[in-house]
């Protein structure tokens, strides 16, 4: 029996209730809420393994409730959300959500992205047996503490913002496609129509630029993204 815990924050009853019971289904245990405050208060005196959450809710809305999760836990968060534009997703950025669903959605699809979501870090919860530093011009990657350092201060990455930026790194001066990118830092078995690479690598360069690093990711257009060392 999967013992992680899913909360989920929609007005709509049947949206949530159909998610509910495709995640169930797969073991996991799940509580819904039909806004915003509910599931933050929920959170609060019980912290959950993951969120699931749509932006349009009363109260308080997605974009105000993943900002205030993220104050005080990078717990993966997905947001189902029927607003697709780039703007949307512009306002989105800085607020640490790790994939973006557009209704109307696959619940298969869904739990798949879920599941490959706590395959990725449960993977990554393993401290290596010798753990390494990374140096890149003025970043310092620690990777048996999963921190990241610019000029001896650390910046605030999401696990799924710190694989990413790893996995690029690992790969310095090399295209990674974004498929590479969702299968090895996602753990999605197949392509998958997903802005998650995008919206994710946008994040990570605002958190370097504020930062002051001169570390760049560079956008390889119609494929992927690569960082360069300056050697």
């Amino acid at each position: 029996m999967n013992s992680k815990v899913i909360y989920i924050a929609d007005d709509e009853i049947n949206i949530c209730n159909i998610i509910k019971s495709f995640l169930v289904r797969e073991g996991f245990i799940v509580e819904t809420f039909s806004d915003g405050k509910q599931l933050l208060d929920a959170f609060v005196k019980r912290p959950a393994d993951l969120l699931i959450l749509d932006i349009m809710m009363p109260e308080i809305d997605g974009y105000s409730l993943c900002a205030k999760i993220r104050s005080i836990s990078n717990v993966p968060i997905i947001i189902v959300s029927a607003k697709d534009s780039e703007t949307d997703r512009i306002a989105g950025l800085t607020l640490g959500s790790d994939d973006y669903m557009t209704k109307p959605f696959s619940p298969l699809e869904l739990v798949a992205r879920v599941k490959s979501l706590f395959r990725r870090i449960e993977l990554d919860k393993t401290v290596p047996d010798n753990p390494k530093i990374i140096d890149i011009l003025d970043i310092t990657i620690h990777s048996g503490t999963k921190s990241v350092m610019c000029n001896g201060k650390e910046i605030n990455l999401t696990v799924m913002e710190y694989n990413l930026l790893l996995y690029l790194v690992q790969n310095k001066n090399k295209a990674v496609s974004r498929e590479e990118l969702l299968n090895k830092v996602w753990g999605f078995e197949s392509k998958t129509e997903t802005r998650a690479t995008d919206d994710t690598v946008k994040r990570v360069r605002k958190k370097l630029e504020d930062a002051g690093s001169c570390l760049k990711i560079k956008t390889i257009w119609g494929y992927g993204f690569k960082i360069e060392d300056g050697g």
